[in-house]
């Protein structure tokens, strides 16, 4: 084990909420400051540290990706700038909701619940009430509390924050947060598909076990590692020589210069590099340890379950698109909408940029919708001959030119409401195969 693994390690084994420092992690393990800075850089990546301004880096619970939308009181004085008053030992742990104390005190107990974070001003008697119920309070306004109010926040380990912002200002900020983190989560990684361990061969494997291993499992792709479990190449059927011997090694006919992924990489990338490469299949690594495998079968999968599922938070693109409808007139498609405030530029008229978004999503929308095919772009060429003004009614036709084994090519024409022309691209897609 190598001195950064034994250091996740160690950390890994600290209780939740333990005050976390480079040098002394450094001089427990007996290593150096900089070893120990990037394993404790790679915790916080990983998601079991948290660094919190004015307190340190401290031990968190690691969570879940399908349950991000539920953020800890760390994140919450990250994203409001705050300053913890008292309960810092609590600070990992989650919120389920937010209150605002804009009530009497007898209304206001009803509201209040475990878990939950009433945001309030210099109300200390609503601070108290929140504590006694298990909820923990972050003070809008820049004000502090008193000493009894910070004692009983330590008494309880539930953290007391205080931010200098005004109360609706708070409550925006963690909001924008939550539908933040919820896009992230709509997003599926390498990790959420991979098949975990993996069957691999060694570089010392004969060709004649590697016959047997394929009749055995009807796989015919494997990825090969070495001693040390790192990926060094991978062999496929095709790599196969006709005048090989039986007893000749898997190490001298593999592609030794495999493309591999992250576990934190995004399908959507992954379909674009297995797609251009042409590989069927690709290894998963941490660091240069196999831990995965994705096929292309599986990352093509994960595309067309995300393109069914509705979205839980907008997206720039998202709120766009809103504002378009869409049809087809003779086998052209047919979009039409209002430039909207989120598309213009610093002068005022629609950006370049967003007007080519629309050209390259109409282009990709009208293949997948007219041939059920999975499209990455693949280049784009654009003219653009005048301004658009906000609120201006576009038309956009798009029209598939070509539909080969590989590529695909689109003509996407923009129109304002005069017919007059906005601009022209055209577009090749690169398709992505089963």
């Amino acid at each position: 084990m190598s001195k950064h693994e034994e250091i996740i390690k160690h950390i890994l084994s600290l209780e939740v909420g333990h005050k976390i420092s480079v040098r002394g992690v450094a001089s427990a393990l007996g290593v150096s400051e900089g070893t120990a800075y990037r394993a404790i850089k790679d915790c916080e990546t990983l998601g079991i540290v948290s660094t919190i301004p004015r307190v340190g880096t401290v031990r968190i619970e690691k969570v879940e990706k399908k349950s991000i939308e539920a953020l800890t009181f760390a994140e919450v004085v990250n994203i409001v700038e705050g300053t913890i008053l008292g309960g810092k030992e609590g600070i990992h742990k989650t919120l389920n909701k937010f209150v605002i104390g804009a009530m009497t005190i007898d209304a206001m107990q009803r509201y209040i619940s475990p878990g939950c974070l009433l945001i309030v001003g210099n109300r200390e008697e609503a601070q108290e009430l929140a504590l006694n119920n298990e909820s923990a309070v972050l003070i809008s306004g820049g004000f502090t509390c008193n000493d009894r109010i910070k004692k009983l926040a330590n008494e309880k380990c539930l953290p007391i924050i205080s931010s200098s912002y005004d109360t609706f200002t708070i409550a925006t900020m963690i909001n924008r947060a939550i539908s933040e983190s919820l896009i992230k989560k709509d997003i599926i990684l390498v990790e959420d598909i991979m098949i975990p361990n993996p069957i691999s061969l060694k570089v010392n494997t004969t060709i004649r076990q590697w016959k047997e291993l394929m009749n055995e499992t009807k796989h015919e792709r494997y990825p090969v590692v070495g001693d040390d479990n790192k990926v060094v190449g991978v062999v496929t059927l095709k790599d196969l020589p006709i005048d090989c011997s039986p007893d000749d090694t898997v190490g001298k006919i593999m592609s030794k210069t495999p493309i591999t992924v992250t576990p934190k990489t995004t399908v959507a990338y992954a379909a674009h590099v297995m797609a251009w490469e042409g590989i069927e299949i690709s290894p998963v690594v941490d660091g240069k340890k196999l831990v995965g495998i994705i096929t292309r079968r599986d990352v093509i999968k994960a595309l067309q379950y995300v393109s069914r599922q509705p979205q839980v938070s907008d997206t720039l693109e998202d709120l766009i698109l809103k504002s378009f409808s869409y049809e087809m007139e003779n086998g052209v498609a047919h979009f039409c909408g209002n430039i909207v405030p989120q598309m213009l530029d610093t002068i005022g008229t629609a950006s370049w940029s967003a007007l080519n978004m629309l050209l390259s999503t109409v282009g990709l929308s009208t293949l997948r919708q007219k041939n059920n095919i999975n499209v990455s772009v693949d280049s784009m060429m654009t003219y653009f001959m005048k301004p658009v003004q906000v609120d201006s009614f576009i038309h956009i036709y798009s029209n598939v030119i070509d539909i080969g084994r590989n590529f695909c090519k689109v003509e996407v024409d923009m129109y304002d409401s005069e017919k007059e022309h906005i601009a022209k691209a055209m577009l090749s897609a690169r398709v992505i195969k089963r």
